[in-house]
């Protein structure tokens, strides 16, 4: 995948993080977060997404990077 592909991909998942950073339960939303990302994405984007983290995971919200690490997505 391009550079610009994972641009894209923290974009969105960067907006999967925003609509779940507004519930008060901070636990439930890194799972559900981690949960959306499992259930909507195809393995070939997460992964890269998991490989974007793995080398700094630059552009993502706290929350997206803290949903990832605690929960698995693959």
């Amino acid at each position: 995948m391009s550079h610009s592909t994972v641009d894209h991909l923290v974009t969105m998942a960067n907006q999967i993080g925003d609509f779940f950073e507004t519930m008060t339960d901070r636990d439930q939303s890194l799972k559900d977060i981690s949960g959306h990302l499992k259930r909507s994405w195809a393995p070939p984007m997460r992964r890269k997404l998991l490989e974007h983290i793995d080398h700094g995971g630059t552009g993502l919200k706290d929350i997206v990077l803290q949903a990832v690490q605690t929960n698995k997505i693959i």
